[in-house]
């Protein structure tokens, strides 16, 4: 055998390898794809964006959109095209790698007011808050996809399964939003704990010693929402739970309970100097005077902007004006005339006929045994507070002791904080039923779960109004109502009263009060700003006109959040106080509304022509009393 005959084979092979690799390399050319993905969503005059996939190494694309030259930056193989249209259009992309075309049926604007209104709409004629929510989500995505160039039955069909695929997980998928639900399920497991191991029955006769009469007994509801300042949610669901079976014996209906709640809740919260609001509110507030080169610190700001909080005010005073005179009117009235004439066992048995809510025979009823698990959440949120508040932000010994704590604590993890101390107090609960024999370990278990279970209804409204708040964000709600009420030429002394009103309108339509603060902060601050400054207003006048809209923008937020059916806060103290929700919407509003009406024509608008705020207050409190005294009448 000729060994060089293989030789030659191998040398030949290796040659043919080289030759076919050395010809692609050198002969063929980079084969370059591109690919762009029509926008799911596309708002008349609203800039939205085209995603194009490009599978080069290049930094940029240079693309001809409609025969006018742009050039986009490439990232992770996609560049964005942004774009704004009016009418029905086809955007034609030519680049070097081919030509693309898409026809583009932009949403009308003022359709984004629709989805919310509807639900809203549905909610009070047919007081069914699930149906509501889901019909509003309904219309939003059919209508999405039906201008996406979907047919109107694939329309329908899309957009039916979208509410669940889209906005349903994309509502769950949300840290903050997961945090609220297991933060209620905490304490929905925390209570039913202690209202087994008789703890809540020790809170009642405790409490009923000194909530001897209707009024006393609104009274303490009032007191315990004010001096659980710190947070909203941690407010609605320890009041609304702890006061329910005091209120319940003492024949103060369920809708009047959870307005009590409700109306301390976000009031107190939005203007406590320590709560979980300031943190956002003082970063808002440091955009715009860092934008508008004022010459204030955010938190000074903030302090100077109370005066003018008339609306949390004015209904933190209002609701003692009901209690004290015995009044009421409007939808509340008949609730409470309803409750005065049912027995004790009927106004009990009302949200439920079983007896998960009473404790377990043969247990001794001490108050100590939910006071304690209470006080855990109270102090342990309020600690935790001040723990995730050092860590994101630092002591500054030149700034007062107040300063210093109100900036901890505004740049704390509220979330984190209220999951600490709600965990502590299942825990603390669990360890005084099963150290006293109160309860074994799984009759706490299970009454735990019970708890949770009793929070599923709450659960599932919160996730279904987050979704329809997601759905307002995607089709640009919030702009459509800025926009339209912005674009009058007006006085700047006007601003603080539209911005109130704005404020409002967003947040009835989306149910976040937290969510409009975001959208306007940054819209109105800079706005009414430069309006002064253009009018010739001096510095003081304007800096007095810009804590004005502070201000209101906070108290317009609250009011139209405590109107809105599909509020978060408004959900959570009708479930909390086991009140009907749409009963709870329906008897707050006509109160919400009359104190809303006092706090802008008495309180925003003379106070932005310079009238003295101490006047505003005086007639505002005298004209709120007027109208319990005119309109209202003793039940």
């Amino acid at each position: 055998m000729n060994p060089y005959r293989y030789s030659n084979f191998v040398f030949f092979f290796a040659f043919l390898l080289l030759l076919i690799s050395g010809s692609t390399s050198v002969f063929s050319q980079e084969s370059i794809n591109w690919s762009a993905e029509k926008p799911l969503i596309v708002m008349k005059g609203i800039e939205a964006e085209i995603p194009i996939k490009v599978n080069s190494k290049q930094a940029f694309l240079d693309v001809k959109v409609n025969g006018e030259a742009q050039q986009l930056e490439i990232l992770n193989g996609y560049a964005h095209l942004p774009i704004k249209i009016d009418v029905e259009s086809i955007i034609k992309l030519e680049s070097s790698y081919g030509v693309i075309e898409m026809e583009i049926d932009p949403i009308p604007l003022w359709f984004s007011v629709i989805p919310p209104l509807i639900a809203i709409f549905v909610a009070l004629v047919f007081k069914e808050v699930f149906t509501a929510l889901f019909m509003g989500i309904f219309i939003g995505t059919t209508t999405i996809h039906y201008f996406y160039g979907e047919s109107f039955f694939a329309a329908l069909y899309k957009g039916f399964f979208s509410i669940i695929t889209e906005y349903i997980i994309g509502a769950l998928n949300n840290s903050g939003h997961l945090s609220i639900i297991v933060f209620s399920m905490l304490i929905g497991g925390m209570v039913h704990i202690i209202t087994k191991n008789g703890g809540m029955a020790g809170v009642v006769a405790f409490l009923s010693q000194y909530a001897k009469t209707r009024k006393s007994g609104q009274f303490i509801t009032w007191l315990l929402g004010i001096s659980i300042f710190f947070d909203d949610y941690a407010n609605t669901l320890v009041v609304g739970n702890t006061m329910r079976p005091v209120t319940d014996k003492l024949k103060v209906s369920r809708e009047k309970l959870a307005y009590l709640v409700d109306s301390t809740a976000a009031p107190i919260a939005s203007i406590a100097l320590i709560t979980t609001w300031v943190g956002a509110e003082l970063s808002y507030i440091q955009d715009g005077i860092r934008q508008l080169n004022i010459d204030e610190t955010p938190y000074m700001v903030f302090l100077n902007s109370l005066q003018y909080a008339f609306y949390p005010i004015f209904t933190l005073g209002f609701i003692l004006m009901v209690i004290f005179t015995g009044r009421d009117f409007g939808p509340m009235r008949k609730a409470e005339i309803k409750i005065k004439s049912l027995k004790l066992e009927e106004v009990e048995n009302e949200a439920s006929t079983d007896d998960s809510y009473q404790p377990k025979k043969g247990v001794k009823p001490k108050a100590f045994n939910a006071l304690i698990p209470v006080f855990v959440v109270v102090f342990g949120t309020i600690a935790g507070l001040v723990i995730t508040g050092l860590e994101s932000s630092s002591w500054k010994s030149e700034v007062g002791f107040w300063r210093n704590l109100s900036g901890v604590i505004g740049g704390a993890d509220s979330y984190t904080a209220l999951l600490w101390s709600s965990l502590a107090g299942v825990f603390v609960a669990v360890g005084l039923s099963v150290s006293q024999r109160l309860l074994n370990l799984k009759e706490s278990m299970d009454s735990m779960v019970d708890g949770f279970r009793i929070m599923l209804t709450a659960i599932l409204i919160l996730t279904l109004a987050w979704a329809l708040a997601s759905l307002t964000e995607h089709i640009h709600t919030a702009e459509f109502i800025s926009g339209s009420l912005i674009d009058l030429q007006i006085s700047p002394y006007l601003i603080p009263t539209l911005a109130f009103v704005l404020a409002a309108l967003v947040a009835f339509s989306t149910g976040s009060s937290w969510g409009t603060m975001a959208i306007l902060y940054p819209l109105m601050l800079p706005a009414v700003w430069l309006l002064s400054k253009n009018a010739g207003l001096p510095y003081g006048e304007s800096l007095s006109v810009f804590h004005n809209v502070v201000s209101v923008i906070l108290a317009g937020s609250v009011m139209g959040d405590h109107c809105s059916p599909i509020s978060d806060t408004t959900i959570m103290s009708s479930l909390a106080s086991q009140c009907n929700h749409i009963e709870h919407v329906r008897t707050q509003l006509p109160y919400a509304l009359s104190v809303g009406l006092v706090s802008l024509l008495l309180g925003t608008l003379p106070a932005a022509y310079g009238f003295p705020v101490i006047l505003s207050y005086i007639l505002g409190f005298s004209i709120l009393f007027l109208i319990i005294r005119f309109f209202g009448k003793t039940t």
